[in-house]
């Protein structure tokens, strides 16, 4: 059994819990959702709740999602580029192509493999067997900063950060077009895709709000070098914002066009400062990973 909580923001009140949970995770369709809150797996403020139910603001669902099948998740001996570590957390640079965690088609050679060698026991249980330590993800094709938590009071707090939009996430990106201004702002909503669930849209109907800032940092012919800060976390939401204004990411062939020069192993996007503050000491701490050679390769290619 997998356990998940999730709190409203005043952007979800309104919406049917269905669709909302339905949303708020990746393998589950909305009958799917439904389906468990007929079973009693979908609790709302500790009590039974209707799918029809309309969020309000402040309210906590939680959710126990079955194990359709067991899947021992073993301890791997994969090498891990560590930025920090205590008794708390554990800072990594995740390089492209890892999977984070366990999934369909991803049981072995995953970061949470990697991390079950390195710490033992001494990773969070909130998120569940399968996500011990995860307190948020990256893409398989992203590289860059991934923060675990090693207890579940250090897990709880970084959560909380993250609900608050108090972390510090900047990401490296490559993108298609010029830019005439060289900074701005992407205020719009996302949520699932209508006609692909399995790919996310700006979308006006069962959506949240996601915020992106860019920066210019370069400007390479039919190519830019930006920096892109999230204010808030949605799933592919650089991706997303980017392509939505006329910039998809170089290499994305899911949100960009299907044929992409260089023949690159997934969307030229990289994690490279994380800021939060330590669960246990208070103090705000902040974490650099240098661009991956991979990137710099295309980016010294571009201004040729």
């Amino acid at each position: 059994m997998e356990y998940f909580t999730f709190g409203t923001e005043q952007d979800d009140v309104g919406c049917r819990i269905d669709v909302f949970v339905a949303e708020s995770m990746e393998n589950l369709s909305r009958s799917g959702v439904q389906r468990l809150i007929e079973e009693g797996h979908v609790r709302l403020n500790g009590g039974a709740v209707k799918a029809n139910y309309k969020l309000r603001l402040k309210d906590i669902i939680d959710v126990e999602v079955p194990e359709v099948k067991t899947v021992e998740i073993l301890p791997e001996n994969i090498p891990l580029d560590i930025l920090y570590e205590d008794k708390d957390v554990i800072v990594v640079n995740k390089p492209q192509g890892m999977v984070v965690h366990p999934a369909p088609g991803h049981n072995t050679g995953t970061l949470v493999n990697a991390l079950m060698h390195h710490c033992g026991d001494e990773l969070s249980g909130i998120n569940g067997e399968k996500r011990p330590g995860i307190v948020h993800r990256i893409d398989k094709d992203t590289s860059g900063v991934l923060m675990i938590a090693k207890n579940d009071a250090a897990h709880q707090s970084l959560a909380e950060q993250l609900a608050e939009h108090t972390i510090t996430r900047k990401y490296n990106a490559i993108v298609f077009n010029g830019f005439q201004e060289d900074e701005g702002t992407v205020d719009q909503p996302m949520g699932r895709n209508p006609l692909d669930r399995k790919k996310m849209a700006v979308t006006q109907k069962h959506s949240r709000r996601a915020v992106t800032h860019y920066k210019v940092l370069e400007r390479m012919g039919n190519f830019t070098f930006i920096e892109a800060q999230l204010e808030t976390g949605r799933t592919h939401q650089i991706r997303v914002h980017m392509t939505f204004i006329g910039h998809p990411l170089l290499g994305d062939g899911v949100y960009g066009p299907k044929k992409q020069p260089f023949h690159l192993d997934g969307q030229a996007l990289h994690a490279r400062v994380l800021g939060f503050v330590h669960p246990t000491t208070g103090e705000y701490m902040e974490f650099e990973a240098p661009l991956p050679e991979s990137f710099e390769n295309i980016l010294k290619r571009l201004k040729a």
